[in-house]
């Protein structure tokens, strides 16, 4: 409480002072000189400079990687890593092992310590550790007082280098699992996207999602070898910020992880192989709304076209109000609440994709509004105003992804787990500038084709505007459970 006292003294009260003396000031400009303030539209200022700290790299003797950034404006120390698993490796027939892992990790104690002791220690030094496993990474995530930082370490070190995996915290893990599954039945939107990742990455492990029936195969020995198999010091990347120097962070990981054993590190899955199951696909719900997803694969963040693709994706969508998407679908049309594009960039492929939420008796008309929005930007109708908006929004935004030490540091982790050029970073804005309105065009015909999207609509088919079959007969899907 005294940190976050002394910080809001520190940083914020002068910042409000200086806000009201300068509002002051201002007024009492236009009191004497009677005229009105200058438009925002006539401001002029320096252009944005923007210099990438880096981080200071180091590798352990058992291949432990530490990318350390010191910030010591407060005392504290944040810790994450990156392990490279993922649920794409989860043993045929028993998905959910992968999260299951990472879940009894932090819940089922160590070999030192049991479940209840390590939440009391970590509670006593007011640590916050937490493990999660996404499609192609597991996470970690721990930020302590840089007082208590020696025996948070210790404990860390023993959730990821001893656990104990107690087998009621198993157990318990595979009943909220199962209960989630449950209770994805009632969330459209969350059942709507897995199964439309199913229909993307067909025939592919990424497609694998947990189930009832897979949950019911999987023993507490299959996360043991789990952890095993990827869990190792030569397979994970630490980014380490805050009150802490470099040779503080080599010294308390050489103490605490320096006896961790390397590994053979089991060979990656290959990329997918860009063949998504094509066609309208329908899940019949009797619900008020429907939601609409469509995608299709497209090019990857190591690929030339990534950044015009980029650009050409917040144009149609991920751009929010002025989006082309948006604002027919939902500023001038009225058809839905939510309606975009998503681009996922990876460093071997990419999925593009579109979304809407709308009210049942307007589904295919949207559908219908989405298709059109996408085959006229084909047709060389990218603006240089539209091009400037989404060039300059991203550029812009793109500062935020380093507004913490700690953002900092994961920033490096996530190019160096990607294998992406020392550079990436440093050249992203510049790339994104340069993108003309002709590379826009030339993007939105060679990568959009309608023939390969994959679209799911859930909702009630009964009530549609239109029926399906007026544009392609629909494949019906009975999500499992």
């Amino acid at each position: 409480m005294n940190v976050r006292i002394n910080y809001l003294f520190k940083y914020c009260f002068p910042f409000l002072v200086s806000l009201v003396l300068m509002t002051g000031g201002v007024r009492s400009a236009q009191a004497v000189s009677g005229s009105s303030l200058m438009s925002p539209d006539k401001l002029k200022y320096a252009p944005l400079q923007f210099t990438l700290p880096q981080t200071q790299r180091v590798v352990l003797d058992n291949g432990i990687v530490l990318h350390i950034l010191e910030n010591h404006e407060l005392p504290l120390v944040n810790i994450n890593a990156l392990v490279k698993t993922g649920t794409m490796y989860d043993p045929q027939g028993k998905a959910g092992v992968a999260e299951l892992t990472a879940y009894v990790m932090r819940t089922g104690g160590t070999k030192k310590l049991s479940s209840t002791e390590i939440d009391k220690q970590l509670d006593s030094i007011a640590a916050s550790v937490s493990l999660s496993m996404s499609l192609e990474s597991a996470r970690i995530n721990f930020s302590i007082l840089k007082e208590n930082l020696g025996k948070g370490i210790d404990l860390l070190s023993q959730i990821l280098i001893q656990p104990a995996f107690e087998n009621d915290k198993f157990e318990l893990a595979v009943q909220l699992k199962k209960e989630e599954l449950r209770r994805i039945k009632d969330d459209p939107q969350k059942l709507a996207f897995r199964e439309f990742n199913k229909l993307i990455y067909a025939n592919d492990p990424r497609g694998s999602f947990s189930s009832s029936k897979s949950l019911a195969n999987i023993a507490r020995n299959d996360l043991v070898e789990f952890y095993n198999r990827f869990f190792l010091p030569n397979n994970i990347i630490f980014a380490v910020s805050g009150d802490i120097t470099r040779e503080e962070a080599v010294e308390i990981f050489r103490r605490y992880f320096g006896e961790w054993k390397a590994g053979k590190i089991p060979a990656y899955l290959p990329p997918p192989a860009g063949k998504s199951k094509a066609g309208l696909y329908c899940i019949d719900k009797e619900i008020a709304q429907s939601t609409i997803v469509s995608g299709q694969f497209t090019t990857s963040k190591t690929d030339p076209d990534f950044y015009s693709f980029t650009v050409l994706d917040f144009i149609i969508g991920s751009g929010g109000f002025s989006s082309r998407i948006f604002s027919a679908v939902r500023n001038n049309e009225g058809l839905a609440y939510s309606a975009g594009s998503f681009y996922r960039a990876r460093p071997a492929y990419g999925v593009f994709g579109t979304y809407a939420f709308t009210k049942t008796s307007s589904t295919m008309k949207t559908l219908s509004l989405i298709n059109s929005i996408l085959e006229k930007i084909k047709t060389g109708t990218v603006t240089t105003g539209e091009a400037y908006w989404a060039k300059q929004s991203i550029i812009n935004g793109f500062v935020f992804s380093f507004d913490t030490p700690e953002h900092i540091a994961w920033q490096q982790v996530n190019l160096e787990s990607e294998k992406l050029p020392a550079d990436f970073l440093i050249n992203y804005r510049d790339k994104i500038e340069k993108v003309s309105v002709k590379d826009l065009n030339d993007t939105a015909v060679k990568y959009l084709d309608k023939t390969k999207n994959a679209v799911l609509i859930l909702g009630n088919s009964k009530k549609f505007d239109k029926p399906l079959s007026a544009i392609a007969q629909p494949l019906l899907i009975t999500p499992e459970e």
